[in-house]
């Protein structure tokens, strides 16, 4: 076995150098372990064909891998990719099923070719999603749903004993690359959106909002009251204790935790008391 992964990259205010834990994974179970800078590198494609390798498995790599390279072992390539394929094809589909506020997706093992995400199906597994359940909680849930598909299919696989099943492009769904701007909290959409908006970017890049009293971030929140009546003005402080509560179209949210700009995290109450809200104050700027 081979582990191919991301060079190590800088990271955190120093911008060091660290491994990505794949790499070092491999490293600590000493696995043969290769590091391209592009997978398109035609060198590295050389050291892939060269290792006869049965089958090829692909996660959340993040490159697009050329023909030569899908084709460089003997039953191709193989790519687990978090979603119900042909929905949400692309680079986040973990977040866009969130952020569509669906309640099911799963993991599809699927034959990779030269497009994004279109190549044929083989299996899936599929599970529900938590009402509250962030992007990182599902991220993980799926990682190991995806590790149980792979381990009861690769012996199958590296024989080439298996069925496939086109998918219908008709039904295909795009998960674009999340932006910092899908992660701004807004008060124009109503309650339930927004709170699938936290919840498609958290932990990462991490929801923010604008208010009068500053850019926060938000770090956890809870659906608050379902709004009945129509005409409550949107951004208003609902409570401040226990928790800080703010309207929002439809509903409102409890801001549990939330980071000023240059300050540490702080419950949503202790902000509350520092920049005097009461009931009534209104945050949108």
């Amino acid at each position: 076995m081979t582990v191919v992964s991301q060079p190590d990259r800088p990271r955190g205010r120093k911008l060091e150098l660290h491994a990505s834990p794949v790499s070092e994974t491999a490293l600590e179970r000493g696995l043969p372990l290769l590091r391209p800078e592009k997978a398109r590198d035609p060198d590295f494609i050389a050291e892939i064909e060269a290792l006869q390798a049965d089958l090829m498995v692909v996660a959340a790599y993040g490159q697009i891998l050329k023909p030569r390279l899908l084709e460089a072992t003997r039953q191709g390539a193989f790519n687990l990719h978090g979603s119900l394929l042909p929905a949400y094809r692309g680079a986040a589909p973990i977040q866009h099923a969130i952020l569509s506020g669906e309640t099911r997706t799963g993991v599809s093992l699927m034959q990779m070719d030269a497009g994004m995400d279109t190549g044929d199906e083989i299996a899936r597994v599929e599970t529900e999603i938590e009402p509250e359940e962030t992007y990182g909680q599902l991220h993980d849930r799926l990682a190991e749903l995806a590790g149980e598909l792979l381990s009861s299919w690769i012996d199958r696989l590296a024989v080439g004993d298996y069925a496939r099943v086109p998918q219908d492009s008709e039904k295909a769904t795009y998960a674009p690359k999340i932006e910092r701007a899908d992660a701004e909290l807004r008060f124009e959409e109503d309650a339930f959106r927004t709170f699938c908006r936290f919840r498609a970017v958290t932990p990462t890049p991490g929801a923010t909002l604008a208010t009068r009293f500053g850019r926060i971030k938000v770090l956890q929140a809870q659906r608050g009251y379902l709004q009945s009546e129509s005409g409550t003005e949107p951004g208003l402080v609902r409570a401040t204790t226990p928790d800080l509560e703010v309207t929002w179209p439809e509903g409102s949210l409890r801001l549990l935790w939330v980071q000023p700009e240059g300050k540490k995290p702080m419950s949503g109450r202790d902000w509350a008391n520092g920049v005097r809200l009461t009931p009534g104050t209104q945050l949108r700027p």
